[in-house]
């Protein structure tokens, strides 16, 4: 705790800072909130996307295992060109938002690929999608739970730090002021009876 001067002008400065950090707490504590609230339904779109990527997964699994054949769709064949993205905001933080996904050109010589290719590549497209999906949710989780610790610290600060902080100053302001007040009365009192003595 800083040492502080024990004045009147030194009193009403903290009351300023009590009664703005009581003006701000609440905000902050909403802002918290929001952001918890938002790193959940983040999560639970992951959660989503990961079932998706997997009934796919499996079903392409079956699906291309009955023709038994390499053709590159490992990665030859379906190359990511980039990710679309756009800007969202969320209690005041920056996040990607998830638009799709750009390929490169698919080609290949059709006589000599089997005819199953086509729906193949269309398959694992998806797929590929959907991870980059997953990756820009990734990444938003990220951010907003970045967001969050910080503004976790803040309400911390403000709530066992700052608000008590200033209440104690005030109080002990308040104690010394009026021991001086009850100082100063008794002095007076002093004076007049000696001037009354005297007098």
């Amino acid at each position: 705790m800083a040492k502080i001067k024990l004045t009147k002008n030194e009193q009403k400065k903290q009351k300023d800072e009590l009664k703005m950090f009581s003006r701000y707490l609440p905000t902050l504590i909403l802002k918290k909130q929001q952001l918890q609230i938002e790193i959940r339904n983040v999560e639970i779109r992951e959660a989503e996307v990961r079932q998706k990527q997997e009934a796919l997964n499996k079903e392409f699994r079956n699906w291309i295992g009955v023709f038994g054949e390499d053709v590159g769709l490992d990665g030859t064949l379906i190359r990511v060109k980039g990710v679309k993205t756009n800007t969202g905001n969320i209690a005041g933080v920056e996040i990607p938002v998830f638009e799709g996904g750009e390929f490169y050109p698919v080609s290949y010589n059709l006589f000599e690929m089997p005819l199953w290719v086509d729906k193949a590549v269309e398959k694992v497209k998806q797929i590929i999608l959907l991870d980059l999906e997953y990756q820009v949710l990734e990444e938003q989780i990220k951010r907003l739970a970045r967001e969050l610790r910080t503004t976790t610290q803040r309400v911390n600060l403000f709530e066992k730090v700052k608000i008590p902080e200033a209440r104690e100053n005030i109080k002990k302001i308040g104690v010394y002021l009026g021991d001086q007040q009850t100082a100063a009365v008794v002095r007076g009192k002093m004076s007049k009876k000696k001037m009354v003595k005297a007098g």
